[in-house]
């Protein structure tokens, strides 16, 4: 069975709580990296929690407690957060790690990955949800995709690989408008260096992906996982023979796709339409 979901507060809780712990981490005259020490994190997670960009999980939060003397005020804080959206622990997991990974190989199927989807486009997927999903959760969920973006931008990028269906660039989620400049953003993301962009076209008598999306992740230690999302649920996976598999059906999966350069060109052709 998997872990029990948790609710992902809003951006406003968040920022409350994170001054919470900032001000009992400086009462006990700590510094955010003698407090990560303490609870075996590292010194930008302690800094994330404070400034209100990441959630403060639950057993984080009891660790807090005992090591800066308060009576369960930041475990009854981290549960009792009101709900936005529901982020499994695992997920967070990933996203921590897809900050610092050196190399990542993304697959996906209906929608642009993530990591290249514009502004606009990432506001129309949300919007695309069921249940919908309010104006602030939308706001907040598109910051956050955003925000996973900035390591595109590190002074050293990580080596990234995507593929993706040929129906994710077909589909005109958001209207006109939203399309093409996703689409001008996947051409100027095509001929970024340490960049490879392949698509899957249609009409394949075979296919690798089958099963769906997901991303391989190689961490600053050279350990190897993937991430795999569902409609109901994610999964980390660190089992070495199960990220094999996965790797396995990614390399077949750039053996099938376009190379590099025939997905420009189709790029270059679909923008061609306008």
């Amino acid at each position: 069975m998997p872990p029990k979901k948790r609710p992902r507060p809003n951006a406003t809780t968040m920022k409350m709580v994170g001054r919470q712990v900032a001000a009992a981490r400086l009462a006990k005259g700590l510094t955010q990296r003698q407090l990560a020490f303490l609870l075996n994190l590292d010194e930008e997670t302690v800094a994330s929690i404070e400034q209100g960009r990441r959630a403060l999980m639950p057993d984080v939060a009891e660790q807090m407690d005992i090591h800066l003397g308060l009576p369960d005020t930041l475990t009854i804080a981290a549960n009792g957060m009101p709900q936005v959206d529901v982020t499994p622990p695992w997920a967070e997991e990933y996203m921590d790690l897809e900050q610092q990974a050196v190399a990542l190989s993304w697959y996906d199927t209906l929608a642009v990955p993530g990591l290249l989807q514009t502004d606009a486009y990432a506001r129309a997927v949300f919007g695309c949800r069921v249940p919908v999903m309010g104006e602030e959760e939308i706001w907040l969920q598109t910051a956050r995709r955003m925000e996973r973006q900035e390591i595109l931008a590190r002074p050293i990028p990580p080596t990234v690989g995507f593929i993706m269906w040929e129906a994710a660039i077909r589909d005109r989620i958001g209207g006109d408008e939203v399309y093409w400049e996703q689409l001008g953003h996947l051409r100027a993301c095509a001929d970024r260096p340490g960049l490879s962009l392949q698509i899957m076209p249609l009409g394949q008598t075979v296919h690798a992906g089958l099963d769906g999306p997901f991303i391989l992740l190689e961490t600053p230690e050279h350990h190897y996982l993937a991430y795999c999302e569902t409609q109901r649920g994610s999964v980390l996976v660190s089992d070495p023979r199960e990220v094999s598999i996965l790797a396995q059906k990614y390399a077949m999966l750039r053996s099938q796709a376009l190379n590099c350069a025939a997905t420009r060109d189709l790029l270059d052709r679909l923008l061609g339409e306008r």
